[in-house]
């Protein structure tokens, strides 16, 4: 999309347009989605997650100044939302799995839902895939967003520096600890892994 186009989509999503805002995300939605589901780690969570977004983005697109690329602020949208929820889960109580609910009648066991991919992402899933992926999910918040941003979907530093909202030198710095961080936990889970995997 040339740099007018967007501009005049952006000038009438601003004043309310929704098919220009649905123009200007079309290019966007797989991109938001991916970033949801590598934070979150669960397939509905993301797609409502990137409902949430796409929502937002429409609410707030009066303060999109244009110093950015529209793609670059809405992935910026993309990685606020998430970090909320991921904070809002951790203030959340903690149940136990193993702990019985307790009815009227007596106690019943916890059931847990199915939260199996979807045939598609089965068939993207393996082994390897999957120990990295959880090793991703068991960094820090600021750390999981790093290595999303740069080594899953790609973004350069300079994409990431706008996306965040911090100096490109701090990015780099924290995407360096991050990549440490990944390091450890995967060195952790060594023997799950031939040699070649985790030097």
């Amino acid at each position: 999309m040339s740099d007018t186009k967007e501009r005049d989509l952006v000038k009438r999503a601003k004043s309310g347009d929704v098919e220009a805002f649905e123009q200007l995300i079309l290019g966007c939605e797989k991109k938001v989605f991916n970033i949801a589901y590598r934070m979150i780690g669960n397939y509905d969570d993301a797609n409502e997650l990137a409902q949430e977004v796409f929502l937002k983005a429409f609410r707030t697109i009066k303060n999109f100044k244009g110093d950015s690329l529209f793609s670059t602020w809405i992935y910026r949208v993309t990685a606020n939302v998430c970090l909320d929820e991921l904070r809002r889960r951790k203030k959340k109580a903690v149940i136990s799995l193993d702990e019985d609910i307790e009815l009227k009648d007596g106690e019943v066991k916890r059931q847990i839902p199915d939260d199996a991919p979807t045939p598609d992402l089965e068939a993207e899933s393996n082994e390897i895939k999957n120990i990295v992926n959880e090793s991703i999910r068991q960094l820090p918040d600021d750390y999981r967003n790093m290595i999303v941003l740069r080594d899953i979907q790609g973004f350069s530093y300079d994409e990431i520096s706008k996306i965040v909202n911090c100096p490109e030198g701090t990015v780099k710095s924290r995407i360096n600890r991050a990549r440490q961080a990944l390091k450890k936990i995967l060195q952790g889970k060594k023997e799950l892994f031939d040699e070649e995997y985790v030097k």
